[in-house]
């Protein structure tokens, strides 16, 4: 069973590593994940209420507080409570902001009473020289007992962690200041015997070397500067998880007997149907039943192109309508819609901890106790050797080296990155389930593509339409479209589909009759009072109709892994189409891509030997595995890790689920099936084969960050620490206290600022699109699953050109010029929608010509082009 806690008294990842280890320590106790950032622990524990309230005894026994958050879930199940970040970080930085204003207004007039003689400022009536000496200390006495009181919480929590022989950063610094003002009281004890005594010589140096007041408080004012710093950075890393929460519309417009009717979103149910206009955020998930809409589902998927909605679509809650009407029945509400999903992985990634993460952890666990260990070696040092009897300056040192230690700076250093990482990741929909997943991800060199629905469609298409003499292209659209509408195969529906984008939706209104299904061979019917076939080669001989003059095109089709369909009339050959489940546009981008961070890629698929070579040509992959079964897929995966490779399977179903467990990371397309995305470690919710490579660009950017922190928080006590203890002496450099604690402070601040970086960082990209694999792939070798010797390398085969096909004529350029391009990804949303253009090759767009060039067949209209780009949200003009 898993459980959220809250966990109150941790101020430095020292606390989080003894948290951690009071809860692991427990019977029953599965694992626990402490996470500094968001003061809460994630528990998977036996379920038993005696074993949680043991965690919570143990983890107050170790010196902090703990409180189970709303209820418990079992692992896997969807029920869970989510908190928003933000609203706990805003209060933490407004009560940080309470503190260091009133640490402030106390602190600064006992630093100017203390310093100020010394730096030549105006002295303070009443309070300057020896008259007043004895008023100046008791006021300093008065304003620093009021700083440690502002402060009384780095003492309440250092001392009773001490106590409990767990001290963390608190503890140093409760110490540091707390010594200084114990010493600097005993200094006023000394002046006012002095002064009892008459003895104004002994009074001045007792007061000149013995009132640390300004350093007690100071040194607390400073640490509460840095830390407001902090909680404000860190408040920023939490900024996606509060977006996510945002997304959801707070109202639904629910048509309830007959009647519309405005509810809280958290009181709709499923079945019920809700009315979306444009403007408004879709409030559940479901399927549209009436209406359509333009969808902007960027805040999910991270694409900015809408996308067009009719009745039977599945919509997703949280996305928004920026045009038309639709009604939604809704399918999943609550903790069950996608976005409630998202916002859990999230939470759970940034919960939880990559190794890298452990090792610091383990680092933190021990620093306090040594650091105290160092301070009190340094304080008998110079006492005892380096200025015999001199405690002021021992003591000097001693403090130093206790406020300017800084675990903090370590601690954070990687779950500021790991969250800002995966937040980022979210934010261009790639969900990364875990940190360990992350880091991982940085470490492959393999990366094992699945075929259809990866790097394909996952249905087909058609790809090629070559018209017989005499007939137009709408003609073969119109008697195609009409006679396919009727069959139920995979084929007709592409045929449909081409039909209509060809005619318009609804324009196939022929008549038709007497349609019969020939197995093996296709579909015959009467379609406006001629009779109409479809089907392939056999069917045509068996009709009498005469295929010889486009008998060259089907041959070149069927070795590029297309069908042939022929269509006839009468009699008479009407035309010839081309169906295939064709390649993801960014497919050869992605592999590209990974092959210029160094990593192989690899095509494996159940399908025949030919279509794979022929997709393998198309996006350049390195190798190529077909004809396995599901379980084969996994034996392969776990072959390439025996031969010390750090492998990743990217799949989108159920026959990829048991590669994908296998893998070292799991990549599922969000379009899959449920079982592949739950085996999965990472999902790439827009279905694009380059999110794989821009995966693995953000593991590199976020472990980048880390080895940065690290070595930062690392090379800061490793520098600090010595100059404390006064290794410098000799040069005349000694480091004064206050400044230890202004240095200890900000280096935190550094470490989270630095995380936060992340939030700027883009994905690459490698231009050229769809040729960009095939232009550095080289030759993609075939190897069967047993492991013999290679077979014969895959040929390279380009896709066909429509003018080089029978009936097409010439290619001609085009050029267009194209209205409101601002960066490169519009150049990228130009190019794809150009080249989703049928007939359309050679796509080139310029950002600074504000223009595109393309190769154009004879049936590409001008106004195909023009509104391809406008549909993606540019204006067009062909020149």
């Amino acid at each position: 069973m898993r459980q959220t806690f809250d966990i109150e008294g941790m101020t430095c990842a020292a606390c989080a590593s003894r948290v951690q280890k009071a809860a692991g320590g427990v019977p029953g106790v599965a694992e626990a994940n402490v996470n500094l950032l968001k003061n809460s622990m994630e528990l998977d524990y036996d379920g038993e209420a005696k074993t949680r309230d043991a965690v919570v005894d143990a983890i107050q026994k170790a010196g902090y507080g703990a409180s189970p958050r709303g209820g418990s879930a079992a692992r896997g199940s969807k029920a869970s409570e989510f908190v928003d970040p933000q609203v706990a970080a805003r209060k933490a930085t407004q009560a940080k902001g309470r503190q260091l204003a009133w640490s402030l207004a106390f602190g600064v007039p006992l630093f100017y009473l203390a310093m100020g003689p010394m730096l030549g400022w105006p002295e303070v009536p009443g309070l300057a020289g020896m008259p007043g000496m004895m008023a100046s200390a008791v006021t300093q006495l008065l304003l620093a007992t009021c700083v440690l009181f502002v402060n009384r919480a780095y003492f309440v929590n250092g001392f009773r962690t001490l106590a409990h022989l767990s001290p963390n950063m608190d503890s140093l610094i409760a110490i540091g200041s707390a010594a200084s003002y114990a010493y600097s009281l005993v200094g006023v004890y000394q002046m006012a015997l002095a002064l009892g005594a008459m003895d104004m010589e002994a009074a001045h140096y007792a007061m000149m070397h013995s009132l640390y007041f300004d350093s007690a408080g100071t040194i607390l004012v400073l640490i509460t500067l840095g830390k407001y710093f902090e909680s404000r950075a860190k408040g920023k890393t939490t900024s996606a998880i509060s977006a996510l929460m945002d997304l959801a519309p707070k109202t639904a417009t629910v048509v309830r007997d007959g009647r519309e009717e405005v509810v809280p979103t958290e009181e709709v149910r499923v079945s019920d149907r809700v009315v979306v206009r444009a403007g408004e955020s879709i409030p559940v998930d479901g399927v549209v039943v009436d209406g359509t809409a333009s969808v902007d589902e960027s805040a999910i998927t991270g694409e900015s192109v809408p996308v067009e909605k009719a009745a039977g679509d599945r919509v997703t809650g949280a996305t928004v309508s920026s045009r038309g009407w639709i009604t939604v029945e809704a399918t999943a509400v609550g903790d069950d819609t996608a976005l409630a999903s998202i916002i859990r992985l999230v939470d759970e990634a940034t919960s939880s901890k990559a190794p890298i993460e452990r090792q610091a952890d383990r680092i933190a666990g021990v620093f306090v106790p040594v650091v105290m260990g160092v301070a009190a070696v340094t304080f008998l040092a110079w006492i005892a050797l380096f200025a015999p009897g001199d405690f002021a300056v021992a003591f000097n040192h001693a403090v130093s080296v206790l406020v300017i230690s800084c675990p903090c700076a370590l601690g954070l250093a990687t779950p500021t990155a790991i969250m800002v990482g995966t937040e980022r990741g979210a934010k261009v929909g790639i969900l990364i389930k875990s940190a360990e997943a992350l880091e991982g991800a940085c470490n492959l060199d393999e990366v094992v593509l699945d075929k259809t629905g990866t790097v394909t469609e996952g249905k087909p298409s058609v790809t090629d339409v070559l018209p017989a003499e005499g007939v137009s292209a709408e003609e073969l659209a119109r008697l195609a479209g009409a006679l396919e509408r009727r069959s139920e195969h995979p084929l007709a529906e592409a045929i449909c589909h081409w039909a209509d984008q060809t005619l318009g939706q609804g324009s196939v209104d022929d008549e038709v009759s007497g349609f019969e299904q020939v197995a093996g061979g296709g579909v015959v019917a009467r379609v406006g009072g001629s009779s109409v076939c479809a089907g392939n080669a056999r069917l045509m001989g068996e009709r009498g109709v005469d295929v010889s003059s486009v008998s060259d095109a089907a041959d070149a089709f069927a070795d590029q892994a297309k069908t042939p369909l022929y269509v006839a009339r009468d009699g008479r050959l009407v035309g010839l189409l081309a169906v295939a489940d064709v390649v993801k546009p960014s497919s050869a981008q992605a592999v590209a891509r990974l092959r210029s961070m160094g990593i192989r890629t690899m095509l494996l698929t159940g399908d025949q030997e030919r279509t794979a070579q022929v997709i393998a040509s198309q996006v350049g992959v390195d190798q190529v595995v077909a004809g396995v079964m599901p379980d084969q897929k996994e034996r392969m995966v776990r072959r390439l890790q025996q031969e010390g490779r750090k492998v990743a399977m990217v799949g989108d179903g159920i026959n990829d689920a048991p590669a994908l467990a296998r893998a070292d990371i799991g990549i599922a397309i969000g379009a899959g099936t449920d079982v592949a995305i739950s085996s999965a470690d990472i999902v790439l919710m827009r279905s694009d084969p380059a999110d794989v490579a821009t995966a693995i660009e953000l593991s590199h950017a976020t472990m980048r960050d880390i080895r940065q922190n690290l070595f930062w928080a690392l090379f800061y006590n490793a520098i600090c620490i010595p100059v404390a203890m006064g290794v410098l002496s000799p040069l005349g450099i000694t480091l004064n206290p206050m400044i230890g604690a202004a240095a200890m402070g900000f280096s935190s601040v550094f470490v989270v600022s630095n995380a936060l970086r992340l939030f700027a960082w883009k994905p690459g990209r490698t231009r050229g699109m769809r040729s960009a694999g095939a232009a550095g792939a080289g030759r993609a070798e075939l190897t069967s699953l047993e492991g013999e010797a290679p077979q014969e390398s895959v040929s390279k085969v380009g896709l066909p050109k429509q003018g080089d096909q029978k009936g097409e004529g010439q290619m001609s350029q085009k050029r267009l010029k194209v209205e409101g391009m601002m960066c490169e990804h519009c150049v990228a949303h130009v190019t794809q929608a150009l080249e989703g253009v049928k007939g359309v090759r050679n796509v080139q767009v310029s950002l600074d010509k504000g223009e595109a060039t393309l190769d154009a067949g004879p049936l590409v209209r001008n106004g195909a082009l023009v509104k391809a780009v406008e549909e993606a949200g540019y204006k067009a003009t062909v020149e």
